[in-house]
């Protein structure tokens, strides 16, 4: 059984949270363009920074339905896993396990989302980044609950998660930058 600390509980939840949230934002959107086509969602900051763009591309409902879907249902799984965590309720290590392969393949997922961001659909949607920005996180601190001590790989990715957490925030700053220019973002 894995019990969290303290600390790292709070940050699953309130990571958990600003996904979830993000994540039923853009859905209730979503839902409002399905009904309405000529509704400006509330995240339509400028050319660039365009929820609508996004959302209105074939990429934001890769799977057949909203992606946002996706994120409801999986940062509602983060956000149960934390309540028990703040509770000092020991989860058995595979459970764990599996929110860690679920994180990772949700990093894997927001990566591709990135992409297609940047360089085909040409916008960024804010709530979006809400969620590529706290998932990453969430892969780090969960890295460190499940291996403890561990050695080999699973040491060296324990070991350097908060380097590469920033490292991929830093690269993902940069690919923005370099494709939208500062005066374009705001």
């Amino acid at each position: 059984m894995i019990t969290a600390p303290a600390r790292s509980a709070w940050v699953l939840l309130i990571c958990g949270l600003l996904g979830w949230l993000a994540s039923v934002v853009l859905t209730v959107e979503r839902f409002e363009l399905y009904t309405d086509p000529g509704y400006q969602p509330s995240c339509n900051v400028n050319a660039v920074l365009s929820c609508g763009s996004v959302m209105s591309s074939p990429q934001a409902a890769e799977f057949g339905f909203p992606n946002p879907l996706i994120g409801i249902v999986g940062f509602s799984v983060v956000m149960t896993v934390a309540v028990l965590a703040v509770a000092n309720v020991g989860l058995p290590r595979w459970f764990w396990g599996g929110l860690w392969a679920g994180l990772v393949l949700g990093v894997g997922f927001i990566g591709w989302l990135i992409s297609q961001s940047l360089y085909r659909i040409h916008a960024l949607c804010p709530y979006c980044m809400v969620v590529w920005t706290v998932t990453p996180l969430l892969v780090a601190l969960v890295t460190g609950l499940l291996w403890a001590r561990p050695v080999g790989l699973p040491g060296l990715l324990v070991e350097w998660r908060w380097t590469m957490l920033a490292v991929y925030y830093a690269v993902v700053v940069v690919l923005v930058f370099l494709q939208f220019p500062w005066s374009e973002l705001v």
